[in-house]
C-alpha cells in the first residue's frame, strides 16, 4: 500500500511539473513584446497628483502630437490611483476622488482611440528580476528609481548594462522611464538620455507632461531613426558599452542585416574626441562602412575603415548606424 501511495505521489508530481513547466514555455513564447513597450507614464511628472482628466488628455496628446503613430501606443497609470482600502471582496477600487468615473470608462476612452491602458499594482526592481522574469513577463526593471538629472540616467544607463545579455524579442531590460523633457536636464543631456535607452533596447516610456511638450522634446521623443533602432531591429540585441577612454565612452550592438549601431558618449564636462575602434565594436579588419548619424539625418560622405573619429560635446553623445559596403578601388574612404 505504501508503495501504491509512493507512486501515485510520484505520478502526481510529475504531472503537476509537466504543468509548470509548459505553463513557462506559454509565458516565455506569449507572442508578447517582441519589441521594447512604447508609451507614457505618469509618475516621473506627476507623481501622485493624477486624475482622470490628466490621463484622458494625456491619451489625446499622444493621439494629436504623432507620438501614437510611431509607437507610443501604452498609456500607464502609475501608483497612488486606488483607496488605501481594497473592496469587500479583496480588489483594488479607484479613488472615487480623483477617478470618479472608475477605470473601466477610462479604459474604455483610452482603447477608443487605438491606445491601451496599464495600471500600477506593486514595486518592483528589486532581488535582480532580470536573473529570474523572463519566466513571468516580458520586461523587468534593472535600477531603482531615476530622477531628473544627469548622474542618475548615466548611472542607471550603467546599471542596466551589466545585464545585457539577458535582453532578447520577448523580454526587455527596464532602466526605468524617460526623464526627456522634464527639465531637470539640458538638450543635449535629454538626447544621451534617448540614445542610451534607444540603444539599449529599453522600454521607451515617456515621463513628462505630454499635453505641454516643447518642440525640442518632441523632436528627440520622434525621432524616427532612433526610435527604428529599438523597434525595428528583429535581432533585439542590447548594446554594450565596449570600450572606455575615462569619461568618453564607446557602446555599440549588432542589428540585423549586418548593421551596427554606435554611441560614442562623452560623460565629461569638456570637449572631447572619442574613437571606435572595428575590433571594439565587432567588425572584421578593413571593412568599409557607409555612417549615417541618427541625429543629423544625414548619411556622412566618407567611407570609413577600421575606426571611426568624431568630435562630441560635453555631456553628450553621438549616434551613428554602420553599414558594410563593397567598395570599388577608386571610392573615397578614410
Amino acid at each position: 500500500m505504501k508503495k501504491q501511495i509512493g507512486l501515485v505521489m510520484i505520478v502526481v508530481v510529475m504531472l503537476c511539473s509537466q504543468c509548470l513547466i509548459s505553463e513557462r514555455r506559454n509565458l516565455l513564447a506569449n507572442g508578447l513584446g517582441m519589441t521594447p513597450p512604447m508609451g507614457w507614464n505618469t509618475w516621473n511628472h506627476f507623481y501622485c497628483d493624477i486624475n482622470e482628466t490628466i490621463i484622458r488628455e494625456s491619451a489625446d496628446a499622444l493621439e494629436s502630437t504623432g507620438l501614437a503613430k510611431l509607437g507610443y501606443r501604452y498609456v500607464n497609470i502609475d501608483d497612488c490611483w486606488a483607496e488605501h482600502d481594497r473592496n469587500s471582496t479583496g480588489y483594488m477600487v479607484p479613488k472615487r476622488l480623483t477617478f470618479p468615473s472608475g477605470i473601466k470608462a477610462l479604459a474604455d476612452y483610452v482603447h477608443g482611440k487605438g491606445l491601451k491602458l496599464g495600471i500600477y499594482s506593486d514595486a518592483g526592481g528589486d532581488m535582480h528580476p532580470a536573473l529570474w522574469a523572463d519566466k513571468l513577463g516580458n520586461s523587468w526593471r534593472t535600477t531603482f528609481d531615476i530622477n531628473d538629472s544627469w548622474e542618475s540616467m548615466v548611472s542607471r544607463a550603467d546599471q542596466n548594462e551589466v545585464y545585457a545579455e539577458h535582453a532578447r524579442p520577448g523580454g526587455w531590460n527596464d532602466p526605468d522611464m524617460l526623464e526627456v523633457g522634464n527639465g531637470g536636464m539640458s538638450n543635449d543631456e535629454y538626447i544621451v538620455h534617448f540614445s542610451l535607452w534607444a540603444a539599449s533596447k529599453a522600454p521607451l516610456i515617456i515621463g513628462c507632461d505630454v499635453r505641454s511638450m516643447t518642440k525640442e522634446t518632441l523632436a528627440i521623443l520622434g525621432n524616427e531613426e532612433v526610435i527604428a533602432v529599438n523597434q525595428a531591429d528583429p535581432l533585439g540585441v542590447q548594446a554594450k558599452k565596449v570600450r572606455m577612454y575615462g569619461d568618453s565612452e564607446v557602446w555599440a550592438g549588432p542589428l540585423s542585416g549586418y548593421r551596427t549601431v554606435v554611441v560614442l558618449l562623452n560623460r565629461f564636462p569638456e570637449f572631447r574626441t572619442i574613437t571606435a575602434q572595428w575590433d571594439d565594436i565587432g567588425l572584421p579588419p578593413n571593412t568599409v562602412v557607409e555612417v549615417r548619424d541618427l541625429w543629423k539625418h544625414a548619411t556622412l560622405e566618407k567611407r570609413f575603415v577600421n575606426e571611426l573619429r568624431v568630435d562630441v560635446h560635453h555631456h553628450a553623445c553621438k549616434m551613428f548606424l554602420l553599414t558594410p559596403l563593397t567598395l570599388s578601388e577608386d571610392e573615397p574612404k578614410v
